[in-house]
This record gives C-alpha cells, structure tokens and sequence, in this order.
C-alpha cells in the first residue's frame, strides 16, 4: 500500500518533534509544507525531496503530497504543532478518498498549547479547552460564542492566533467577552511566544493586563487560568483536585 504520513513536527524546533514523527520523517523519500516548517526539518534530512507551498496553499500542499504518494513515493506532510489540532490531517483525510490507493496515517505531535503549558509551570492540570481568535474559517460570532461558554465553564483557556496586523484588536474584543462574562480580571494568565524557536519569550501576567501587550502576536500562546490557578514561584499552575494540594500538601 502507498503511504502519506501526516504529522505535526511540535510547536519549534525539532527538540519538540516527537520519535515517531522523527521516523516518519526518516522513512519519507517526499517531505510536502509549508516553506518555514520544511526549513525546521532540512537539516536533519538533507537528503529528502522537498515540496513547498505558501502559506494559504494549505489544500495544495495535501494535494501535493497525496500525488506524490499515490506515485509510488512515501510521503510525509508536515505542519507545526500536532497535525490534528488546527493542521493537516483533516484537510488530508477528507481528500484523501479520491486516492483509494494511499494509506494515510496521522501521527501525533506537541501542540503550541502543551508546549506553552510546560514553559509557564502546569496551567492546564484541569479542564482546559483551545480557542483559536482567527476568523479566517471560523465566523466572528462562533468565537463569541466559544469564548462566552469557556467563561461559563469555568475552563482554563489557551488562545492561538491571539493578534495580528490584519486583526489588531481580536484579543481585546476576547479579554472584554471574558470579563463581561464573569472572569475576574485579576485572573493568572501566562503568555508564551515562540516557543521552541530562536527569541522565544514567556511571562506571567493578568486578564486585565492582557489587552494591551504589545508583544502578543500571531506567534504567542495565551493561556487563561480559571479559578484554581495560582501563580507560585514564578511558575503558573491550576490545581488537579488533589487534597492539600493548593498549600503544599
């Protein structure tokens, strides 16, 4: 059987690219991405034939790497984080019957949302839900609405593509529906930008705070706490339930 990987290669470098991705990858002749993912993975295999489109070619890229498997040459399509959170493998599995001779197998990989929970302390110990502020696929509204039960739910948050040039105000418009609907502004959050990349950067900071950082950008990781996070030597962390847990035990 012709084989596509689909794979998420972590949220930086390849120190966060998991083994199995890293053998997908070694036993790919053809590596499909976008051009500054496949500049991450050139280095460690030189050797590999390498198919680029730019960003916004998303369904290209798939389709450009189903060929390539479908002629005969394991493929592997890569894309940041894990493949199966805001990547590849929907896109490749839904294109993927009209290549009924190609196995496609997804593997997974270190989203920003884990990468960025590791470099501020253990925010996401409890119930936690992913967010993405873009409105490029998803409507405005159905974001609001995301948001306003996120709130409800007492959740802790973590938001991807937070600002923008194109959408300078999204997490503005984000931190006043949380407010608005109950999060108290003096709530732990934590940012994380880069992750795993050259400049990466991180800190500790507020709600109320968040709105008006000017470094958040469209590589920056929010993380929101909820109501049983607590920032303690430096490090963000929502308490699992355990008794004692919050005083030391």
């Amino acid at each position: 059987m012709k084989k596509l990987y689909v794979t998420g290669i972590g949220p930086g470098g390849m120190d966060d690219c998991t083994m199995r991705a890293d053998r997908a990858l070694a036993e790919s002749e053809t590596v499909v991405g976008y051009t500054a993912y496949l500049d991450l993975v050139r280095g460690r295999f030189p050797d590999k034939e390498y198919i680029s489109t730019p960003m916004g070619g998303e369904l290209a890229r798939v389709r450009k790497a189903l060929v390539s498997a479908a002629s005969g040459r394991t493929t592997c399509l890569i894309c940041s984080g894990d493949a199966g959170v805001y990547g590849m493998a929907g896109p490749a599995l839904f294109m993927a019957d009209k290549y009924p001779d190609v196995s496609v197998e997804v593997i997974p990989g270190v989203t920003a949302a884990t990468g960025a929970a590791a470099v501020l302390g253990a925010p996401l110990m409890n119930d936690f839900c992913v967010i993405s502020l873009s409105d490029d696929l998803t409507p405005w509204e159905v974001i609001e609405k995301r948001l306003r039960a996120a709130a409800a739910g007492d959740f802790v948050i973590a938001l991807y593509n937070p600002r923008s040039r194109r959408r300078p105000r999204t997490l503005a418009c984000a931190v006043k529906i949380l407010k608005d609907a109950g999060v108290p502004e003096e709530t732990p959050c934590g940012l994380a930008g880069r992750i795993g990349r050259e400049g990466a950067w991180s800190r500790l900071t507020t709600l109320e705070e968040l709105a008006d950082d000017e470094q958040i950008d469209m590589f920056t990781t929010v993380v929101i706490g909820n109501s049983r996070t607590r920032v303690k030597d430096g490090r963000l962390i929502t308490a699992r339930g355990y008794g004692g847990e919050e005083d030391g035990g």
